[in-house]
């Protein structure tokens, strides 16, 4: 079994932290968000190779990153785009990627801004016992929420209908972006594309297929986090932390005061300040400022300010003084 890591993205609506990062390399706790998967599937002794599907724009992170990395299942597959409006689609990329990389096994596809409870390895065993196209599902508890995903109704474990964002979803049971098919099926995403269909979104191609192949679905309790935008990355953080905060041993800390669900890197130098639900990335240094429910990038410097749901960029300095 081969794997593809969804992770051409660009991210826009967690710019500026992510307009030279991308969002797969946000931390949660002492890991990333691309890294908690990795792991899994290096794991998994059914996995071969791990694609890593990403854009020209991010290939050198990339590359880099997985040099640094313990994993030696990742390797590299770039899609010729470099900015948003000149993407493929997930589907169109997913097909040429299986094309160039010749792929012709069973298959798990997964996105790499996925924040999952579960274990990839009991999904996988679910594929396996159907020998079908599978894809995991949850309950967002939302209509609203259910909305902005695939909605998927079941009878028993098989998918009787799919539906691509829905503007009046009739239950919350989603999709989640992490599919597994068998190898006979890889050649019915060129099919799919050829016939016109959209390109975009995997859930429609899914709903395309389960009128032709029998799918099915593997439900999950728990968590999960689509990091997509500053208030779920911040939830995501939240969840891992559960409460406590994570404060880096080269952090200076002088007169301030750490809520809940903080996350401080290192090198960073809190003077006078107060935090909660926030996340501050290395070297930055805040003085006299209170800051809640923000995200604070890398070499920033923050002085006598209050800020809340900011999104504060790489080597920033706003004083008020």
């Amino acid at each position: 079994m081969e794997a593809i890591v969804l992770a051409g993205g660009y991210a826009t609506r967690l710019w500026p932290i992510t307009r030279h990062r991308p969002k797969m390399f946000l931390p949660i706790g002492e890991t990333t968000v691309i890294d908690r998967i990795f792991e899994e599937l290096e794991a998994d002794d059914r996995i071969e190779t791990v694609y890593v599907s990403t854009n020209e724009r991010f290939a050198e992170e990339f590359e880099a990153h997985l040099v640094d990395s313990p994993y030696e299942k990742p390797q590299l597959s770039v899609e010729e785009t470099t900015a948003e409006d000149e993407k493929f689609g997930v589907v169109g990329a997913l097909e040429q990627l299986i094309d160039r990389e010749r792929i012709d096994d069973d298959l798990l596809v997964i996105a790499g801004d996925n924040l999952i409870s579960f274990a990839v390895s009991d999904f996988l065993d679910r594929f396996e016992e159907r020998e079908a196209p599978t894809l995991a599902a949850y309950d967002v508890g939302s209509r609203e929420r259910a909305s902005e995903y695939g909605l998927v109704e079941l009878e028993g474990d098989r998918v009787v209908d799919f539906q691509e964002k829905p503007d009046e979803p009739n239950s919350t049971l989603v999709s989640i972006a992490c599919y597994a098919f068998p190898a006979e099926t890889l050649p019915l995403f060129e099919t799919y594309l050829d016939d016109g269909n959209n390109p975009d979104e995997p859930g429609w191609f899914v709903q395309w297929l389960r009128s032709r192949r029998a799918t099915y679905a593997y439900t999950f309790d728990g968590a999960w986090f689509d990091i997509g935008t500053p208030e779920s990355y911040l939830e995501a953080v939240s969840w891992y932390l559960d409460g406590d905060s994570l404060v880096a041993e080269s952090a200076t800390l002088d007169g301030a005061t750490i809520g809940e669900n903080v996350h401080v890197m290192a090198d960073a130098e809190l003077e006078n300040a107060t935090l909660d639900r926030a996340v501050v990335f290395p070297n930055v240094t805040l003085r006299n400022a209170e800051i809640r429910h923000s995200i604070i990038d890398e070499d920033t410097l923050l002085e006598d300010v209050s800020l809340a749901e900011a999104l504060i960029g790489a080597h920033t300095q706003i004083s008020t003084e």
